[in-house]
């Protein structure tokens, strides 16, 4: 199989367009459950191997909240959403309706909030990746962990197997009214036929 890397311009733009989509669907979402003005934008698509990743997310002993969750349906993998912890906690105040600097701890009612940013977050990136697919994928539940980056993306945690093979890394960068951005990372790992299908489809585009 070739190197997803080498992925001509062109089709990581088609990538792009289609975390763009999926961003836009987010803000929606989130504006409506929130009340305030939500944008998203996807400053940086990366395509590395799993254990390349940390070194993309800056320090692998920064503390992160990440929100797992398993693709089922025509495409299988996983998805992971990582926020640093102070975004964690400013999305906590976001979706709950607090002071900013509120969040203390992420206590039940804060894990449950971040799981529901994820479900909705994750949950828009597969439907724009259905549509350009044109295969039925379905989310699970999420779960949420709260660690060192580094640890998060141990196997212990994603079960990921031996097949450790491509992760599609999408910046994303949220704006709440006029305040300063928020950065976090969604990403895509698919199972090694799930990747195969999704690289098919963008060596067409």
């Amino acid at each position: 199989m070739e190197d997803v890397r080498d992925l001509k311009e062109l089709q990581i733009d088609a990538l792009r367009e289609v975390a763009n989509i999926g961003a836009g669907h987010a803000a929606t979402a989130l504006s409506q459950m929130t009340n305030r003005r939500i944008m998203i934008s996807v400053p940086r698509i990366n395509i590395a191997r799993l254990e390349e990743v940390p070194d993309l997310l800056g320090n692998p002993q920064d503390v992160v909240a990440a929100v797992l969750m398993h693709m089922l349906g025509d495409l299988t993998g996983r998805t992971l959403l990582l926020f640093p912890e102070r975004v964690g906690r400013r999305l906590c105040d976001m979706l709950l309706r607090r002071a900013p600097g509120s969040t203390g701890a992420f206590d039940a009612i804060e894990q449950s909030a971040l799981k529901e940013a994820g479900n909705i977050l994750s949950g828009a990136y597969m439907n724009a990746l259905s549509d350009f697919m044109g295969m039925l994928l379905l989310p699970s539940v999420p779960s949420l962990v709260v660690d060192l980056s580094a640890a998060v993306l141990t196997t212990t945690y994603l079960n990921f197997g031996h097949d450790r093979d491509f992760v599609f890394c999408v910046e994303t960068e949220f704006h709440i009214d006029s305040e300063e951005g928020l950065r976090g990372h969604f990403l895509l790992l698919p199972d090694l036929a799930s990747l195969r299908a999704i690289f098919d489809a963008i060596r067409v585009t």
